[in-house]
């Protein structure tokens, strides 16, 4: 998506904030926020983040061909960004964020839960491993808007809002990652953080009004 045509279109967009105190909380406690958002709702969010009161955020982006494209508009947009995916390069683009973070102690973070090729609304475990290793909180992120264009040819089903669309975002509640969790307990939260996206979504789709002929998440297979 061209730049100015995002600008104009988000720019038009009215946004209508739920529990936004678990977004606010976690600076106070000297925690930086690792944001998780399902892939297919990041246009709806992209502006509400790049604001200025928002503070500065880093992003993961797919070093694909259309990542290409979207990093260049995260970059115009203000964001720091990583090359990285769940599927090509995400251990270089892990290490990229956990270093900027580092050094960097008002910085925040955000990536898709469910990578860059899915499976639709299925949590990974990338952003519960960087809050372990710079001691941050995953915070869930969430978007909704009643009229959107919806990609149906996309893995995710890209959603995008209408001109002067009102978008309800809203966020769960912060997830700590003990450092010395091991992998049954790693699963564990990785399920908590899923439900807890699933959870949000489908609350800001009922207020908003928004409806998908498919669900947020791909059923699993049957066997």
């Amino acid at each position: 998506m061209a730049l100015q045509v995002y600008r104009g279109l988000a720019r038009s967009w009215r946004y209508v904030v739920h529990n936004g105190h678990h977004l606010t909380d976690p600076p106070r406690n000297g925690q930086q926020i690792i944001g998780s958002f399902l892939h297919a709702r990041c246009f709806q969010m992209l502006h509400f983040f790049s604001l200025p009161e928002r503070g500065p955020y880093i992003l993961m982006c797919s070093p694909s061909r259309d990542g290409d494209a979207m990093a260049y508009l995260q970059h115009k947009l203000g964001f720091r960004v990583a090359r990285g995916s769940s599927g090509s390069g995400g251990a270089k683009g892990l290490v990229t964020l956990i270093k900027a973070l580092r050094e960097q102690q008002t910085l925040n973070a955000a990536l898709s839960v469910d990578g860059s090729r899915g499976p639709r609304g299925v949590a990974q475990a990338g952003a519960l491993l960087l809050a372990q290793k710079v001691g941050g909180v995953v915070v869930p992120f969430a978007s909704s808007a009643r009229h959107c264009w919806v990609y149906a040819r996309s893995w995710d089903r890209t959603a995008i809002p209408r001109p002067f669309s009102e978008v309800h975002v809203g966020f769960g509640a912060p997830i700590a990652v003990p450092r010395g969790i091991d992998d049954v307990g790693m699963e564990a939260l990785r399920l908590q953080l899923e439900q807890s996206m699933l959870a949000v979504h489908a609350e800001l789709d009922r207020l908003s009004g928004f409806r998908d002929s498919e669900p947020l998440q791909v059923p699993p297979p049957r066997v």
